[in-house]
């Protein structure tokens, strides 16, 4: 279940908010970001060029990591200003949300135009 109330990555989420968020009785496996959660978010200052070089790494540790798809959902749920999520920038998920939100909007239409038909 994706919670989006809740609006940090979840890099930055405790133990008992990814047990939360994941469901379940069992012990989950951890989001690979809970391991390094600056390779995900970023240091406080950084220059083009390592932003790129640790925005990579991170895409690469979000291609294999269990939670991609739940992370994925939450971001786009929530809109993040910054950071790697699922393995796709900022810039990346807002875009992606736009299209999702076009794309209800002519499905909306559509099926008003059927309807009045």
């Amino acid at each position: 279940m994706v919670r989006p109330d809740l609006s940090i990555h979840p890099a930055r989420m405790t133990l008992a908010e990814i047990e939360t968020l994941w469901g379940g009785d069992a012990d989950p496996p951890l989001p690979e970001c809970t391991y390094d959660p600056e390779l995900h978010t970023g240091p406080p200052v950084e220059t083009s060029a390592q932003r790129a070089a640790r925005e990579a790494v991170a895409r690469e540790v979000c291609a294999t990591c269990p939670a991609r798809a739940l992370c994925d959902q939450y971001a786009l749920d929530t809109r993040p200003t910054f950071g790697i999520w699922a393995g796709r920038t900022a810039a990346e998920i807002d875009a992606h949300a736009q299209i999702n939100e076009l794309y209800e909007a002519m499905r909306f239409r559509a099926v008003q135009r059927l309807e009045v038909a």
